[in-house]
């Protein structure tokens, strides 16, 4: 199309301007809480809940009781519900270490070829001991991993290496990844740290008491289930510079299996053993939770993984939720959550106030003490489907919320309230603790608690949107905290990609010509009734430019909800035209 005019005319050109910055990749919801397995005090990152499973594991069997956590019903609560990611912190009592195996060499019988070690921690993982007759570890479950060698090349010095679930068998195997042409040559693409991974990432604090994550090793791990501790035989150039092997680096290969093992070993050095005590206290699961036992676990040892998630710039979510934890039994980890995501002012925390069997005053004394616009509570407690033991089972509030936001989100935006019959029903939930009167959600409503509403023929569902703050203004509701904590997101980053650049008018309208696109989008999908930018040399005078500074205002009005619906009806006498 023309782009000047060479002759008298109109020249009509088109300027797209609906581009909307899109915001940085994060998870919808952190979760913290004990699981089964996985790694201790490392937040790490889940894409559904059959991923979830892989990581973490599914249920447990305490006094021959099967259990699952509370972290796992929330995480498959929260993607049946449309969540798209999700990040989990394993909570621990006592010390984990991982299952190592030692891969033994060809032709050395008391060295390893190689060592592996699953990411996973606890004595979970151990499946050392006898092979049956089908080649099945007596030992092994689903919940752990076996390790075949095959296909060895002497001639270029690769083998294949096969992670298989811990209770398959020599007939039927489970694969669950294959790694082909590895090498133990540290100069060839193929060697085997550098594909599988070495990297071990700790927990760990600093002589301030900061808390980080340090990862030692070189090499990323690609493996979802092990890493490479070490090379015991490596074999240093293994062809010659005619492209011969050396034969003297042959019998550093691994060994293949033979006969009925199927090369997973079925002794102390095939398979993967080791792992630690947890030294949990007595499991109090579900309604049974008090201040001694959160399903083994007490509220203390919560704050320190909280603290680790100060960390904005490594750990981006949207919803923080401890289930578990009440302000009855861990009034200073609801605390330290709570400032947690008011610190870092991008993400809401969801808290439960009072155990199971609390009385509706006793819920509303608990919400009194924090006051904050970065949280909020909803009562009462909710029964559910277990999906991994098939029973129903109580769990708090905070274990189903963060769905009923996926599910907002999904069906509106994150400006539009988490509540009512159109994206409030809380999914995968039969009954509530108690069914509230409408004078019981007054009272919890006054007392900033979201009440968990039954109606006949709808279900459970969430009646109200207050967030912990005493204060009120527009931020005492969940949909305008949240359209908040999304704008810093959004025009946050657009913020980011200017620093160091020129401070000029230049920069400045580069700034205005993102966002305001962006907030006029947010405004006709009815998050804003009206905004502002002003970003000029009103207020980025020559004392602003001196310091160094590059000054922005934005002025919003948030949308509000129709919470109180009014509906007059006038009686009239007959003749009266309407």
């Amino acid at each position: 199309m023309a782009e000047t005019l060479l002759s008298p005319g109109v020249l009509t050109r088109e300027n797209d301007q609906s581009l909307v910055t899109e915001g940085p990749i994060t998870a919808g919801a952190a979760i913290l809480g004990p699981t089964v397995k996985g790694p201790v005090n490392v937040p790490t990152l889940v894409t559904s809940y059959s991923d979830y499973k892989n990581k973490f594991g599914g249920s447990f069997t305490s006094a021959s009781i099967k259990y699952e956590y509370l972290t796992s019903i929330a995480a498959n609560n929260y993607f049946q519900q449309g969540g798209e990611t999700m990040l989990v912190t394993r909570i621990a009592s006592g010390s984990f270490t991982p299952a190592t195996a030692n891969v033994r060499a060809l032709m050395h019988a008391d060295s390893a070829s190689f060592t592996l070690e699953t990411l996973s921690e606890g004595e979970i993982m151990n499946n050392s001991g006898s092979v049956s007759t089908s080649g099945s570890l007596v030992s092994g479950s689903s919940d752990n991993v076996r390790w075949e060698i095959a296909n060895i090349d002497s001639g270029s010095g690769t083998f294949n290496l096969l992670i298989r679930r811990g209770n398959d068998n020599s007939r039927t195997k489970t694969i669950l990844e294959s790694w082909s042409d590895l090498s133990l040559d540290p100069n060839s693409a193929n060697y085997i740290e550098q594909v599988i991974g070495n990297q071990t990432k700790n927990f760990s604090t600093d002589g301030d008491g900061n808390r980080f994550i340090q990862t030692t090793g070189s090499y990323v791990n690609n493996s979802r289930y092990v890493r490479v501790s070490s090379v015991g035989l490596p074999t240093l150039n293994y062809l010659d510079n005619e492209g011969n092997f050396k034969a003297e680096y042959t019998s550093s290969l691994p060994q293949v299996g033979s006969g009925s093992l199927e090369g997973a070993f079925a002794n102390a050095e095939g398979s993967i053993y080791g792992g630690g005590a947890n030294g949990n206290d007595r499991l109090r699961m579900f309604e049974e939770i008090n201040v001694s036992s959160i399903q083994g676990l007490q509220a203390a040892q919560y704050t320190a993984s909280l603290a680790l998630l100060q960390n904005s710039d490594e750990y981006n979510f949207e919803i923080l939720t401890i289930p578990g934890v009440t302000i009855q039994n861990g009034a200073t980890a609801i605390s330290t959550a709570i400032d947690t995501v008011t610190n870092r002012g991008d993400a809401i925390a969801v808290v439960d106030t009072r155990n199971y069997g609390s009385t509706l005053n006793q819920v509303v004394t608990s919400a009194t003490t924090q006051d904050s616009s970065y949280a909020a509570t909803y009562w009462p407690w909710v029964q559910v489907l277990s999906n991994e033991t098939n029973k129903l089972v109580w769990v708090p509030a905070s274990t189903v919320i963060p769905g009923v936001y996926a599910t907002n989100d999904r069906l509106g935006a994150e400006w539009f309230a988490p509540a009512g019959f159109n994206r409030g029903g809380v999914g995968g939930v039969t009954q509530t603790e108690r069914k509230l009167s409408p004078t019981d959600r007054d009272k919890l409503y006054l007392g900033k608690i979201n009440p968990i509403a039954t109606f006949p023929g709808q279900g459970p569902v969430i009646f109200g949107q207050k967030t912990l703050q005493t204060k009120a203004t527009s931020l005492d509701r969940v949909n305008v905290r949240r359209l908040l904590i999304e704008l810093k997101r959004v025009i946050g980053n657009v913020g980011n990609t200017l620093l160091f650049e020129q401070n000029t008018a230049a920069t400045r309208n580069r700034f205005l010509n993102q966002v305001n696109p962006y907030l006029e989008s947010v405004q006709q999908r009815q998050g804003l009734y009206a905004y502002r930018v002003v970003m000029d040399d009103t207020n980025n005078t020559a004392d602003v430019i001196d310091r160094n500074q590059m000054v922005g205002q934005i002025f919003v009005q948030p949308t509000r909800t129709a919470e109180y619906i009014v509906l007059d009806f006038n009686i009239t006498p007959t003749g009266v035209e309407f």
